[in-house]
C-alpha cells in the first residue's frame, strides 16, 4: 500500500515504523474474515483492513474525529489478522502508533479519561491487593458488572522450599497475585516436581502492557525499564544462580515482555538489556514437552488411571499465546500425553473471548457478546473444568459460566498431588 507520510510524521520514528508496516498491506482483506469486530459489528472501519485506512488517512495528513478514535478503540488487539494475513502486516505494532497518534489530537469526553486512568494507574498500583481483598469481602453485596471482575478468594497453597541447580524467574504479575495467587505457586510446585526452582524478583512488576494499549507509552516503557533493571542481576551469565530463563505463566504478559526488545529497541541504554530479556522469555506452555519428558521418568504413578480420575477439559487458547505468541497446539498436545482429555472447540477456536486486557471494562458490550459466543463453543463439548493461560481471559469466562474455569498449570498441579 502506497503511503505518502505528511511532513509532521515523515522524520519521525513512528512515522518510519507505520510506513514500512503500510507498505506491506495489500488489501486482501482476509483479515476481516477472522475479525472479531467485524464479525459482530458488520463495518468495514471495525475490522483490519478499514482501521489500516483509517490510520494511513492520519498519517498522510488528514484530521482524526472521535470517530476515528472509537473505531481503533473497538479494536480488541487480538492479533488474529496478523495470523490470518498472507503479506505479513505487523498490524499489533501499527495499531500501537496509530492510537498513540490520534490520542495525540482527539481529546476524550472527562469521563472516558478518568476510567482509562484509573485502570492504568490502579491496576499496576501496590493498592490493588488491598482493594480486590476488600472487593472479596463484599463480593456478594457487589453489582454483577462489578462481581465480573472480582473473583471469589483463592488459596494459593505452599510455595515449595526445595532448592535445585536449575533455576528460572518468573514474573508474578500486577494483578495474579492478588486475583488468583494459586496459579504461580502451582507453577513452582509444578516446576519443583520437576527439577526446576522458580525465583521471583521482588522489584519487577507489572509487565507494561495495561499503561501501553491504554496509550500511555512513556508509563509502560518505565516499567519495561524497572523489570529489566530487577531481572539483569539473574540473567548475567557470570552471575551467581543465574536463571536459565524468564518464564510467563500469563500469556498477556508473555507477549508483552518477548517485545521488550522490539519496544525499546530505540533506547541506547536498554536496547540490548531489553533484547536479551527477550530472547530469555518463555511462555510455560514452551517448557511442557521437558516437563512432560521429565514427570514420566520422575512420576511414573502420575499416568496410571490419570485418564480415569482427571476431570474432562476444554482448552480456550488465548490470543496473547496463539496469534500474539504464534504458540499453537502444545497445551492440549503435552497434556493429553499425560493422560488429561483435553479438548479444543472445533468451531472460532480462534476466535478472542472478549477480554483482551482492559477491553471488557472499556468496551463491555462487545466483551460479553465474545463471551457468550466462546462459551457457547466451549460447552458444546461438555466439560467438567475450561482452562486457558491467561488470568484476563479466565476472570472473563468465568463470570458467564458456573463451568469452573482455571490455569491449566493448576489443573496439573492438582494431579500430581495425587
Amino acid at each position: 500500500m502506497q503511503t505518502n507520510l505528511a511532513p509532521e510524521y515523515k522524520n519521525t520514528a513512528d512515522g518510519q515504523a507505520a510506513e514500512a508496516i503500510l507498505r506491506k498491506c495489500v488489501h486482501c482483506g482476509f483479515c476481516t474474515a477472522t475479525c472479531p469486530t467485524y464479525q459482530l459489528l458488520g463495518d468495514e472501519l471495525d475490522g483490519p483492513r478499514g482501521r489500516i485506512y483509517l490510520m494511513k488517512q492520519v498519517l498522510e495528513g488528514e484530521t482524526p474525529t472521535r470517530k476515528t478514535q472509537l473505531h481503533l478503540d473497538r479494536c480488541l488487539t487480538c492479533r488474529n489478522c496478523e495470523s490470518t494475513c498472507p503479506s505479513g502486516v505487523d498490524y499489533g505494532h501499527l495499531v500501537d502508533i496509530g492510537r498513540k497518534l490520534v490520542d495525540a489530537k482527539v481529546e476524550r469526553p472527562v469521563g472516558e479519561r478518568a476510567l482509562r486512568w484509573a485502570l492504568k494507574e490502579g491496576l499496576t498500583s501496590p493498592l490493588f491487593a488491598p482493594a480486590m481483598k476488600m472487593g472479596q469481602l463484599v463480593r456478594g453485596l457487589l453489582p454483577q458488572s462489578l462481581k465480573n471482575k472480582v473473583p471469589a478468594p483463592q488459596n494459593a497453597g505452599t510455595w515449595p522450599t526445595r532448592t535445585h541447580a536449575r533455576k528460572v524467574l518468573m514474573l508474578a504479575g500486577c494483578v495474579q497475585p492478588s486475583m488468583m495467587p494459586n496459579i504461580n505457586s502451582a507453577t513452582a510446585r509444578v516446576l519443583d516436581a520437576a527439577g526446576i526452582q522458580t525465583v521471583i524478583a521482588p522489584q519487577a512488576g507489572c509487565c507494561g502492557a495495561v499503561k501501553f494499549h491504554l496509550n500511555d507509552h512513556e508509563g509502560g516503557k518505565a516499567q519495561m525499564r524497572a523489570n529489566i533493571d530487577a531481572w539483569w542481576p539473574h540473567v548475567q551469565a557470570d552471575a551467581p544462580n543465574t536463571v536459565e530463563a524468564i518464564i510467563m505463566n500469563a500469556s498477556g504478559c508473555g507477549v508483552t515482555v518477548k517485545d521488550y526488545g522490539h519496544t525499546l529497541q530505540d533506547d541506547p541504554q536498554y536496547a540490548a538489556k531489553a533484547a536479551r530479556i527477550s530472547e530469555l522469555t518463555k511462555d510455560l506452555s514452551e517448557l511442557l514437552p521437558e516437563l512432560v519428558a521429565t514427570l514420566k521418568s520422575v512420576r511414573p504413578e502420575l499416568l496410571q488411571g490419570l485418564a480415569h480420575k482427571a476431570p474432562k477439559l476444554a482448552f480456550h487458547p488465548p490470543c496473547t499465546l496463539q496469534h500474539g505468541q504464534k504458540l499453537r497446539g502444545g497445551v492440549e498436545q503435552y497434556l493429553g500425553d499425560l493422560g488429561f482429555d483435553v479438548k479444543v472447540s472445533t468451531n472460532e477456536a480462534h476466535l478472542c473471548c472478549g477480554s483482551a486486557g482492559t477491553y471488557s471494562v472499556l468496551n463491555p458490550d462487545i466483551a460479553y457478546q465474545l463471551r457468550d459466543r466462546k462459551l457457547g463453543n466451549l460447552n458444546e463439548m461438555q466439560p467438567e473444568v475450561i482452562v486457558s493461560a491467561n488470568i484476563g481471559c479466565i476472570t472473563h469466562l468465568q463470570s458467564g459460566t458456573a463451568t469452573p474455569v482455571r490455569h491449566w498449570v493448576e489443573v496439573l498441579d492438582e494431579a500430581l498431588a495425587i
